[in-house]
């Protein structure tokens, strides 16, 4: 591997691939696609499969998104059909998402639902909780879990129902949880390296699963994303309690 191969590789964090997909660890702080000329992990994959392929119109395959800030486990399709039924999956809602987020503050309940109504803010970046009988009302439920509580912060594993824009950074919010970092909406706690660009600020937010149909084995797989450096230095009274790999 030349030099340039391994800064293509270094920008992806690589956790497995098949005939038909790639499973990636998306970074904190990067867009999933964007505009041409700007920096995504979509592009990012594009490049790095142009030099190891040699061919420039390499497919990348694009059935889900996560937010610019949040880190995690994403997939990506190899081919178009495979790419149409991941899709699928993530339409109907078969695919299973886990996320942690360190949050300020603890919910009521050490486990529990949370169903809200919210709507996409138009023309705005953002999303907000609106009365059920808002005309642009949409049902969010999320099912979460406590992971650990120390210092007036929680660690929270979630699990989504339904997938609406900002979903869980809005639900934590109206619940007096507040994902760390995410100063959008609400939180005052720093979290992760601090750059001069607000929009490439990470938040406490990652997706720490993923779980879908893999039509050419005939089985369900799962795959896991190990949470980023800053988490351990931002959140140790935390993590240190966990009997997990992280």
């Amino acid at each position: 591997m030349d030099l340039q191969d391994y800064r293509l590789s270094e920008m992806i964090e690589l956790i497995a691939e098949s005939p038909d997909y790639w499973i990636v660890n998306k970074l904190g702080g990067l867009l999933t696609q964007a505009p041409p000329g700007i920096d995504s992990l979509e592009l990012r994959l594009r490049q790095w499969q142009a030099k190891l392929t040699g061919e420039n119109r390499s497919y990348v395959g694009v059935p889900h998104r996560l937010d610019r800030p949040v880190s995690g486990v994403m997939v990506f399709g190899r081919r178009p059909k495979t790419t149409q039924r991941l899709g699928e999956q993530f339409q109907s809602r078969e695919v299973k998402k886990e996320y942690w987020a360190l949050v300020s503050g603890e919910p009521e309940q050490a486990a529990g639902t949370w169903i809200d109504t919210m709507r996409k803010v138009p023309d705005e970046p953002r999303s907000e909780i609106v009365p059920p009988d808002h005309p642009e009302a949409q049902e969010a439920i999320l099912h979460y879990q406590v992971l650990a509580v120390a210092e007036g912060e929680a660690l929270l594993r979630i699990e989504l129902e339904t997938g609406r824009t900002h979903q869980i950074r809005v639900q934590c919010a109206a619940h007096g949880c507040a994902i760390a970092g995410d100063e959008l909406y609400g939180s005052q706690r720093d979290f992760g390296p601090q750059t001069d660009d607000l929009r490439a600020r990470v938040i406490g937010l990652h997706s720490r699963i993923l779980s879908f149909f893999d039509h050419r084995r005939g089985e369900r797989v799962q795959f896991s994303a190990a949470l980023p450096a800053y988490w351990r230095q931002a959140a140790p009274q935390l993590l240190d309690r966990l009997e997990v790999d992280l």
